[in-house]
């Protein structure tokens, strides 16, 4: 099997969140720094319009969310378990609500001006006003800091309660939903902190906090963009899974789609749809420099439609 290759840059949540689920299951992966805005060239060679952070590259399969790369993670070594059987539901329903609503109330407090300044400091001029301008592009939810805070420290204090009895959410172990919830506050605690003192009144999250850090990162390797490309130019795609074809939409398999997140990050990936089960769609496509490549997203939170025609 290709080593897992991990396109990230250093100050993204959700590629904290990959790197820290690499770690827990000890695996070995190369890392290739992507640009955190557009333009994206090398990017759009794999993902052909995808251009949110992180994806994981495997050969010439590339797999966008986190919520996917979770699944893909899972399948690569099982153990220690994402999805312990006894939380198969639950941690995905816990996961998804800290990606979305904890997340944006997260994100909304952590980058008040004052947080944004200290947060671009020693970056080139203009690169606060390019970041803002490149997330609303990407249709970044915009709520108001007074309610994000105040909806933060009540998703604080919620957490603080599942972890004063346990070690991690929901047990002994740690699950999908920990580093889900862990990832936005842990750029709160790293990546701003000014803004860190919001976790101080919640000492049991902050413990928490540090037991899934010392899980650590797996064993990194760095890699660049042009050699990704190469290795997915020199690949070919893996056969796809044999579940079954799950049509909700009356677009047969061979159809010319587009893939499109519903919200946040909108630019679609365009391609033959190859495979759409219960769980992921599969398209098709062919870019000059990464030669024949497979994108796979997970079916929820994305949009399929048959692509327009000219």
């Amino acid at each position: 099997m290709t080593t897992p290759i991990l396109h990230h840059y250093p100050a993204s949540p959700f590629a904290h969140k990959a790197r820290c689920m690499l770690g827990f299951k000890q695996l070995a992966w190369k890392s290739v720094i992507v640009p955190s805005v557009a333009p994206k060239p090398d990017v759009l060679a794999l993902t052909g319009g995808y251009r949110r952070t992180p994806f994981l590259q495997i050969g010439a399969d590339v797999y966008c969310d986190t919520a996917l790369i979770s699944d893909v993670l899972e399948h690569l070594r099982p153990e220690p378990a994402l999805y312990p059987p006894h939380l198969k539901g639950v941690s995905r329903v816990f996961a998804q609500w800290a990606d979305t609503t904890l997340f944006w109330a997260a994100m909304a407090y952590n980058l008040q001006p004052r947080a944004a300044e200290a947060l671009f400091a020693g970056q080139p001029p203009g690169a606060a006003q390019a970041f803002s301008d490149d997330r609303r592009a990407m249709g970044m939810p915009r709520l108001r800091p007074q309610d994000a805070t105040a909806a933060y420290r009540s998703y604080l204090r919620r957490i603080a309660s599942m972890v004063e009895e346990h070690d991690f959410l929901f047990g002994t172990e740690p699950c999908v939903a920990d580093f889900a919830a862990y990832h936005p506050l842990w750029f709160t605690r790293t990546c701003v902190p000014a803004m860190a003192g919001i976790l101080a009144a919640t000492p049991a999250v902050l413990e928490w906090m540090d037991r899934i850090a010392a899980l650590g990162q797996g064993r990194m390797e760095k890699f660049s963009a042009a050699d990704a490309i190469t290795v997915a130019a020199n690949a070919e795609p893996l056969p796809l899974p044999p579940e079954a074809f799950q049509d909700e939409h009356g677009i047969a398999l061979g159809s010319r789609v587009a893939i499109a997140a519903e919200s946040f990050g909108t630019e679609p990936t365009e391609g033959m749809l190859v495979a759409a089960t219960r769980t992921r769609y599969t398209l098709a496509r062919t870019d000059p420099r990464a030669g024949a490549v497979h994108v796979h997203f997970p079916r929820i939170g994305y949009v399929l439609r048959k692509a327009e025609t000219a």
